[in-house]
């Protein structure tokens, strides 16, 4: 989970415990104490200016602070009362060249005129083209805190994506066109660097990996998985393949990445379906097959969520009920694993997409409310589908016909009820995986990240 930092200015003219004619003071300061409060207790660190801006002087010094501040995600601009647009808009302006968020809070009611300080820093800020989100609403009203927490957390995920590099070990898997990547796009719009390392590399970490790593690594099995795997040498060369691929992506020092697996890898040494398994239960960003989208969905759904992610092969819809099966190829953080039985272990299964064979994960994906999303291209420019979803588990009579229909029982599956308009999904879906993640919270906040990055959010 993340903690996004956020700057917190109050503006207005009439400050300074300057009273109206009826003798109010126009700053309401025991709601700006409450606002900041709720913020606090909804999961955003504030840094606080003390002074109220109005002047071009206080608006200058005001916003330098928070554009110099590396630890600045976005500026939150709270209405105390009207103001002179013109003073602020400079100031304002230049901090936005930062990339950094930039939101404006107006608490409705009429005593101190908040309103109209709202509405003409929100025209004055159009008017002149300076990227913002206006926010209307009351501090007690969930539903304004979730539109300003969604915001802020969707600034820290542009922020931290910023100078970070992915990593990609090996080229293109299974000829997949939907998933690669232009590295001049990436930096152009997220400030990402792509960097390639062959898929030797791994091979050789984890032909290195020592007997007392591997001994040290089996009370994590137990933990997960309750008893380790039989004692071979595919099952041992997965285990190594996990923690020689942790290694090297340490080394290297990606912030995320995504990994070939077949053909190469899957063939020569071990299929990667553990390793993705443990490294998503570890918290990394990934993908498989070299598909750069999904590693970026599976890292912002990680980053926002409280629970590990699941991406896997939209494997079946029902255009009727709704329901789609998520079954990825055995790979599914272990976390994950519902009421009817703890994460187990299987085998990759499939000789045709990797002879060496390895270690999958056995699941049934446990109940909850989420989302399924992934970023895609369309004639070479971003979008990504998002909608809310239910997970849900079948009857425990039913669940060996349910596991049964695809024909491969033994991988993890995700049982899923999509919220939307099915048709309009199906059209936009830009590849065959989908990614789950965990928490109602993360649709306004993947919502908010489209919208500041450039990416066109399809919300069926």
């Amino acid at each position: 989970m993340i903690t996004p930092t956020v700057g917190f200015i109050v503006y207005g003219v009439h400050k300074d415990g300057l009273k109206d004619p009826m003798g109010q003071p126009f700053i309401d300061e025991k709601l700006v104490a409450n606002s900041k409060k709720a913020l606090t207790a909804a999961g955003i660190k504030l840094v606080e200016h003390e002074l109220v801006i109005a002047s071009k002087e206080e608006a200058i010094a005001a916003m330098r602070r928070m554009k110099d501040d590396p630890q600045i995600d976005a500026v939150i601009l709270f209405s105390g009362t009207w103001v002179w647009a013109a003073h602020l808009a400079g100031a304002i302006r230049d901090y936005a060249t930062t990339g950094k968020g930039l939101l404006l809070w107006t608490h409705p009611g009429s005593q101190g005129w908040r309103p109209v300080g709202g509405l003409v820093m929100h025209g004055g800020l159009l008017e002149i083209g300076t990227p913002h989100k206006f926010v209307y609403g009351r501090v007690d009203e969930p539903e304004t805190i979730e539109k300003v927490v969604s915001y802020a957390r969707a600034a820290h995920l542009k922020n931290w994506l910023n100078l970070s590099t992915i990593g990609t070990f090996g080229g293109r898997g299974m000829g997949q066109t939907c998933g690669v990547a232009d590295p001049s796009q990436w930096m152009r719009m997220f400030g990402v660097d792509i960097d390639s390392r062959d898929t030797t590399d791994v091979i050789h970490a984890a032909g290195a990996i020592t007997p007392a790593e591997l001994e040290a690594f089996a009370p994590r099995l137990k933990t997960l998985f309750g008893n380790p795997p039989d004692k071979s040498v595919v099952n041992e060369r997965s285990i190594r393949l996990y923690l020689g691929l942790k290694k090297t992506v340490e080394k290297e020092k990606f912030d995320f990445y995504t990994i070939q697996s077949f053909p190469g890898l899957g063939d020569e040494y071990s299929a990667t379906c553990f390793a993705q398994s443990m490294m998503l239960e570890d918290g990394y960003g990934t993908s498989t097959l070299g598909d750069f989208n999904t590693a970026l969905t599976v890292l912002l759904l990680t980053k926002l969520s409280k629970e590990r992610v699941y991406y896997g092969d939209l494997q079946h819809l029902d255009k009727k009920s709704k329901e789609i099966k998520i079954i990825g190829d055995g790979a599914c953080p272990p976390s994950l694993a519902g009421k009817l039985g703890p994460a187990g272990f299987a085998e990759h299964g499939i000789p045709t997409e990797g002879e060496a064979g390895g270690l999958s994960v056995k699941l049934v994906c446990k109940v909850g409310d989420g989302v399924l999303a992934r970023l895609g291209r369309a004639n070479g420019e971003f979008q990504m589908v998002i909608t809310r979803a239910t997970v849900f588990e079948p009857p425990a009579d039913k669940l060996e016909s349910r596991l049964h229909e695809c024909g491969i029982p033994f991988w993890p599956h995700g049982f899923v009820t999509a919220h939307c308009d099915i048709e309009k999904l199906v059209q936009n879906w830009t590849n065959e995986y989908a990614c789950l993640g965990y928490g109602s919270d993360l649709y306004p906040a993947l919502v908010d990240f489209c919208e500041m990055t450039g990416i066109k959010p399809v919300l069926p």
